[in-house]
């Protein structure tokens, strides 16, 4: 074995040991009433067990994410606020060793920190000014403007959103063809009357992709715009959420045969329902016009979220989730993925669950490659 394999093969114990020390001093806290700084370290190691997949092997890979913020209010209405993000290693995402099209750690890792959208900015994720209009108990209107994700805003999921505590792979965590984007300059509306709420956001984008020069030139910068649609409702058995979400670019995408420049269109519904003290369930179907060249055109996804209320823990749950992702007009036919995770809560702060996934990316010509990814996932949050 040689340093490298050494080297990421060490690496999960080292994540381990770095959070469980964070986890023990109980990194957490308000500066003043005004002040607080909180975040999330995650350390992760996947497996993956591959076949019909030439040139990638089966072999494990870890990452270790830490993502330190600040909050610094103004004013009861007026907030400041940023996001850093540092990592090591890339995981299974490192350059040539997954053979799928989605990432099954949806993270942001090492690679993903540097010159961010092509910005030539390194470690800042978000840097954002909002201003809160009050009009009554139920009424708020809030503005954001800055350095901004819009996945802060749209596509939210009680069950299937973050991949640090719920669901690791992409297609279950957002929406891959609803091209939300992040970190980058914009501006958000938040307008929220009682049950109903209307979110929008608007931003310039460095880059159309991550690519260098060497993959075949610089991207050009483009404009996204999206708006979401909400309803909260409670039935009994809990509280329910249900949303549209409708997106769109400016025309600076190419189409597959590169001779126009299109844009990207989209349509998507969320939806999370509580089914009494025990029993989630979640659903997320979208569809995408493929007149620009796109991997996916629509997807099904869903799943239950069972709580830990079933063994007398509340704050551990199960999460059984499955995605069918139909492909568009490049070189996948379709995309299954499989995924189950059990996440024990030790303490406020420090989080371990164990994940396994199934993925099978169908091509149109050629090999389709299809495994088990086997998971190990380390939080702790502060």
């Amino acid at each position: 074995m040689d340093n490298m394999k050494k080297r990421y093969c060490g690496l999960p114990f080292a994540i381990l040991g770095i959070v469980l020390c964070f986890a023990s001093h109980g990194f957490a806290y308000d500066i003043n009433d005004k002040l607080s700084i909180g975040g999330i370290i995650a350390g992760v190691y996947q497996y993956q067990s591959i076949s019909d997949a030439p040139g990638f092997e089966s072999e494990g890979r870890g990452a270790l994410v830490f993502q330190p913020e600040v909050s610094f209010k103004l004013t009861d209405s007026d907030e400041v606020f940023a996001k850093f993000g540092f990592g090591a290693g890339n995981g299974l995402m490192e350059d040539g060793q997954s053979p799928f099209i989605l990432a099954p750690w949806a993270a942001d890792v090492q690679d993903d920190y540097k010159d961010i959208n092509g910005r030539n900015r390194d470690y800042l994720l978000t840097a954002w000014y909002k201003h809160t209009f009050t009009f009554g108990d139920d009424h708020t209107l809030g503005l954001t403007g800055g350095i901004i994700d819009s996945t802060d805003y749209m596509d939210e999921n009680a069950f299937a959103n973050c991949e640090f505590t719920q669901f690791m792979n992409e297609a279950l965590v957002n929406g891959p063809n609803a091209f939300l984007p992040s970190y980058d300059i914009g501006g958000a509306i938040e307008w929220e009357m009682g049950s109903f709420s209307i979110k929008g956001v608007v931003m310039a984008m460095g880059s159309t992709e991550e690519a260098t020069e060497e993959e075949g030139g610089p991207n050009e910068p483009y404009n996204f715009y999206g708006i979401q649609f909400g309803y909260k409702v409670d039935f009994g058995l809990g509280e329910g959420n249900y949303r549209i979400i409708v997106d769109t670019t400016s025309s600076d995408f190419s189409n597959v045969a590169g001779t126009s420049k299109e844009r990207m269109n989209a349509l998507l519904f969320s939806f999370d329902q509580q089914l009494g003290d025990v029993l989630g369930a979640w659903v997320r179907f979208g569809f995408q016009d493929d007149e620009a060249a796109i991997d996916y055109k629509d997807i099904y996804t869903g799943g239950l979220n069972i709580s830990g209320n079933l063994w007398g823990r509340e704050q551990d749950n199960i999460g059984l989730g499955y995605g069918h992702l139909m492909g568009g007009n490049l070189d996948v036919d379709h995309t299954d993925v499989f995924e189950v995770y059990g996440r024990l809560v030790l303490n406020d702060i420090f989080a371990v669950a164990g994940d396994v996934q199934y993925m099978k990316d169908s091509m149109k010509t050629g090999e389709s490659p299809s495994g088990w990814i086997f998971g190990l996932r380390a939080t702790a949050e502060f």
